[in-house]
């Protein structure tokens, strides 16, 4: 199957990360999407809350939305999740499956400041998320791997043993921020960024509160 792998720290998930997936999920044709939440993200120095409450609310949206499956490979991890460690581990699991790594531009820029970056271009395709009318200039230094292993037509199908590819598609901007959401959220605000389900589960667990707040784990 065609899987689409769409990691974060998902604190909280929010329609900022859902409808880029669902769209991307459209325009390649993808199986399944599986949201996989960060344990300990190396470039961050925490979460605002628990590694399971992240989990359980990346899997209610997976239980709303048909071919969304929540992957916890991660999460398990005691030590920083590195992209490249976790798509080997995925690869070894499920060799049947080829996998489609997402991302945003601002990832895609610093792709080569990555824990051992280039081996991902042998274990998966990669999905930039970019603003429509949004261009690469020749000056970037990422310019010369994108014109390396662009694929071409920016959609077009791969043969199942295939990967290395990068797909840059076009998706719609959503100006949502966790950051943002969790200051509403101190606030004693509802934000509409937040899927219902999701709204339900942060208000019954009093999450994000402001005395909570900086509580990590």
């Amino acid at each position: 199957m065609k899987i689409g792998i769409l990691g974060g720290t998902f604190d909280p998930i929010h329609f900022g990360h859902i409808r880029p997936a669902q769209e991307i999920k459209q325009q390649l044709q993808l199986d399944e999407v599986w949201l996989m939440p960060n344990h300990i993200p190396p470039h961050k120095q925490g979460t605002h809350v628990t590694t399971q409450d992240r989990l359980a609310m990346a899997e209610l949206v997976c239980n709303e939305l048909p071919g969304f499956v929540l992957c916890d490979i991660e999460a398990k991890r005691d030590t920083p999740s590195y992209t490249v460690q976790t798509l080997s581990q995925l690869r070894q699991l499920y060799p049947e499956h080829q996998f489609y790594f997402i991302m945003g531009m601002d990832s895609f820029l610093s792709l080569n400041k990555w824990y051992q970056w280039q081996q991902l271009f042998g274990l998966c395709h990669i999905v930039v998320c970019k603003r429509p009318g949004w261009e690469l200039t020749d000056n970037d230094p990422i310019h010369a791997l994108l014109k390396m292993y662009i694929a071409p037509q920016n959609g077009a199908s791969t043969s199942p043993a295939e990967v290395g590819k990068i797909f840059m598609l076009n998706v719609t901007e959503e100006d949502i921020s966790s950051t943002a959401i969790r200051q509403q959220l101190q606030q004693g605000e509802i934000p509409v960024s937040l899927p219902t389900t999701v709204q339900a589960y942060i208000q019954d667990n009093q999450l994000y509160l402001p005395d909570t707040a900086s509580n990590s784990q």
